[in-house]
């Protein structure tokens, strides 16, 4: 990119706010910051920055080259990790990420597969929005619902996540069990805050109940999951999870539409290399035994 050394010195010195602290960052001398400035502002024609005796404070010109640079650098920064994520060798950053409702699996399981691959840094990234392999934003993607669409990318299924509805052992003594599905609009629920979820619970549940029988509405599920716990009605959590509280009482047995496929997802650019395959070979090894314990 022709002058970028020029445009990445303009970004640091509105960053650090002084010339001093955009060399150190650099890592070259405070006189070629200089230089590199006084030869963009002429080549532009404005100035990019007020100078004064604490440092330089950006114009809005110079605000405005600061964000467009600042999104280059990103843009860069991703593609190396994508670059960095094609050796031969099992080692390095992996990148995988998965809403956060899988984390109870994919945490013990990744961390058994850093322990047979000591070379491996692991980052488990959990987020509602769905990360762009493509920009190198991750490595290996477990995403749950409809099977992903976006072109370049590798597609396999790797398993169904049953989805149960429990309620607390407290709930259940206050104010009982719906005896069927026509009953449950009696009772209180737990739900996302987004009336429109398209979660397949979700859906089942606006089906049979009133939005305003969900009472306790939240964004995230480790929020949802605590509500029910602590009484505050009726919800839906892995089957693994609920069953394993003691605590929780399930409603009704799992419903087949309640559950949600899972895939795995990886970028044809990386798909072949050694880490990614690697663990893709782990993850549906540690699901053939998980779906084995919990059929």
């Amino acid at each position: 990119m022709e002058h970028w050394d020029e445009v990445r010195t303009a970004y640091q010195v509105a960053r650090q706010g002084t010339v001093s602290g955009a060399a150190e960052v650099l890592g070259v001398h405070h006189a070629t910051v200089i230089r590199h400035i006084d030869a963009l502002e002429g080549r532009l024609g404005v100035k990019l920055f007020q100078r004064h005796a604490r440092g330089y404070t950006p114009t809005e010109s110079g605000e405005d080259l600061a964000r467009v640079a600042q999104t280059t650098e990103d843009q860069l920064q991703q593609l190396v990790g994508r670059i960095r994520g094609r050796g031969a060798d099992v080692s390095g950053e992996l990148m995988v990420t998965s809403i956060v409702e899988l984390s109870n699996f994919l945490v013990p399981v990744l961390a058994d597969f850093k322990e047979g691959y000591p070379g491996v840094v692991v980052r488990y990234l959990t987020d509602a929005r769905v990360f762009r392999l493509e920009y190198g934003e991750a490595h290996v993607a477990i995403r749950a619902g409809a099977v992903p669409d976006e072109p370049d990318n590798v597609v396999q299924p790797l398993t169904r996540l049953k989805i149960g509805l429990y309620a607390s052992k407290s709930y259940v003594e206050k104010h009982g069990l719906p005896k069927d599905d026509s009953d449950l609009a009696a009772h209180a629920f737990v739900g996302n805050d987004n009336p429109d979820s398209r979660a397949p619970f979700q859906v089942w549940l606006r089906s049979k109940v009133p939005y305003d029988r969900v009472v306790f509405r939240t964004t995230d599920t480790y929020s949802m999951t605590r509500a029910v716990r602590s009484g505050a009605g009726i919800g839906f959590m892995p089957v693994a999870e609920g069953a394993a509280d003691p605590d929780l009482v399930e409603v009704m047995p799992p419903k087949e539409e309640w559950t949600a496929p899972l895939w795995l997802v990886t970028h044809v650019d990386l798909h072949r290399t050694a880490k990614v395959q690697a663990l893709l070979a782990h993850l549906k090894e540690a699901v053939k035994v998980f779906d084995a314990d919990h059929a």
